[in-house]
């Protein structure tokens, strides 16, 4: 696997696509600069990001799609999910996969294996920002995560809700060595109804983020933080929460997070935003399960960065993986409003049930291992991606 991983960052310095030739320009290309096609002529999460790049302003739109430094690990993030085959069945009665789509996440139940991961300033697709983000999740029954640094305040997110008190939200956070501040913040959070933390732990220090910079569009968070163990094993004396670790990239940290009752952790490098060359949340993934499958079993185990369609959530949920992360897709459709999310969030349900019957299987829950090739395959990558 440390070979895998080497060789991966080789392959990233190759000519890169940020979105598939699907054929979206030829039917859409003469779309005028600042307008956004009708929204019924996108057909998968990579176009929300084409609409998005001509609707935005430069400056907004690179916030939400710069990485760090060379942007390998940005590349490698999308490019990872290429390398790993499927093992298809054949002969299997897979009418009834889309009733099987559903999930829990820390007890609390779920309609898909996905959900909307913590990312800052929806404002600057929408102005409605994060209430989209919320009334979306909720009529399509999947968590949503709000950035501690989102456009909107945790009170009108948390305003943005049903009145009925139904709808699940965790709340996500950065924190630094201000004990006081933190235990408001907590309280705050509880107070709003979110039924979990989380602790993003991936950003220990600012990135160097050098696409973002041209546009004066730098990370929220710039200072070095004091983060250890023993702090998170204060942090949970500090609240009643299931306090989640999101950051997660190597199996000794896991471990790590087993043997400190943490109840979850998300496996993730910050969308390739932080520190170039870390590992995509797939390699993490296949890491555990290469070196300590048990690992899977003991804890809940969620994962985000570069999914793009259902056959990437098919493999991170193969090796185990309970729930995974979408961040910036629904940044981009946000750009629609409450609709474009909504539609989205639909688009990959589908696909996750299209792309699940055609791997043969007649119960998402079923999925395993046996199903995904655990050797990479470096010789076609380049011609699958351009």
């Amino acid at each position: 696997m440390r070979f895998f991983l080497f060789a991966s960052g080789v392959l990233a310095t190759r000519p890169f696509l940020n979105e598939p030739d699907t054929g979206i320009d030829d039917v859409l290309g003469d779309t005028p600069q600042g307008s956004l096609p009708a929204l019924d002529q996108l057909v998968g999460l990579p176009d929300y990001d084409w609409a998005a790049r001509r609707y935005m302003n430069a400056s907004s739109y690179t916030y939400y799609r710069n990485g760090a430094a060379g942007e390998w690990s940005y590349r490698n993030n999308l490019e990872a999910y290429g390398r790993f085959r499927f093992r298809p069945r054949v002969m299997v009665d897979v009418t009834q996969i889309e009733s099987t789509l559903s999930t829990s996440i820390l007890g609390y139940n779920f309609s898909a294996p996905f959900y909307i991961s913590p990312c800052a300033r929806a404002g600057l697709a929408h102005p409605e920002a994060e209430r989209n983000l919320v009334k979306a999740a909720y009529q399509e029954d999947i968590l949503y995560i709000p950035s501690l640094f989102a456009s909107l305040t945790m009170d009108q997110i948390a305003a943005a809700k049903p009145s009925n008190g139904s709808q699940v939200l965790f709340q996500q956070v950065y924190l630094d060595s201000n004990d006081t501040a933190t235990k408001e913040l907590f309280d705050q959070a509880k107070e709003l109804g979110s039924k979990a933390l989380v602790f993003t732990v991936d950003a220990a220090a600012g990135g160097n983020r050098q696409r973002a910079e041209r546009y004066n569009m730098g990370s929220a968070n710039t200072d070095y933080t004091f983060i250890t163990w023993d702090y998170y094993k204060k942090l949970q004396t500090m609240t009643s929460l299931p306090i989640v670790i999101k950051g997660i990239s190597s199996v000794e940290d896991v471990r790590l997070a087993v043997q400190h009752k943490a109840p979850a952790v998300i496996l993730s490098n910050h969308g390739g935003r932080n520190l170039d060359s870390s590992p995509s949340p797939l390699e993490i993934a296949l890491e555990i399960y290469q070196e300590a499958p048990e690992l899977f079993h003991q804890i809940e185990i969620y994962a985000d960065g570069g999914v793009r369609y259902g056959a990437d959530v098919l493999k991170l949920l193969a090796l185990g993986v309970r729930a995974v992360g979408i961040g910036r897709p629904f940044m981009f459709a946000n750009t629609y409003g409450v609709k474009g999310v909504q539609k989205a969030i639909q688009q990959l349900k589908r696909e996750i049930a299209v792309d699940g019957g055609n791997l043969g299987l007649g119960d998402l829950k079923k999925i395993n291992p046996s199903y995904v090739s655990l050797t990479e395959s470096f010789g076609d990558c380049a011609d699958d991606t351009g």
